[in-house]
């Protein structure tokens, strides 16, 4: 993850969806524009819901990371409001 300059991170792998979008974007919210939040949830309903969320919402998924334990790690730019 060293191509990536993380400014926040936020762990939702404990809250189910929709919950899981709110706590992702709450946390981008709190970032200023172009600041980078790396977002961790479980596999399944999250990493098919909240990356699609989250650019409805505007901003930038720059990558998905699997980490290979039933947990990915996405990482997301925010993008001006």
């Amino acid at each position: 993850m060293a191509e990536f300059q993380i400014s926040d991170r936020v762990d939702i792998t404990d809250v189910v969806c929709p919950t899981t979008f709110v706590k992702a974007k709450v946390a981008l919210e709190e970032l200023e524009e172009g600041e980078i939040l790396s977002i961790r949830m479980n596999d399944g309903e999250p990493v098919q819901n909240v990356p699609r969320s989250i650019k409805e919402e505007g901003h930038k998924i720059l990558k998905l990371i699997d980490n290979e334990d039933g947990t990915y790690d996405l990482i997301v730019q925010k993008v001006g409001e």
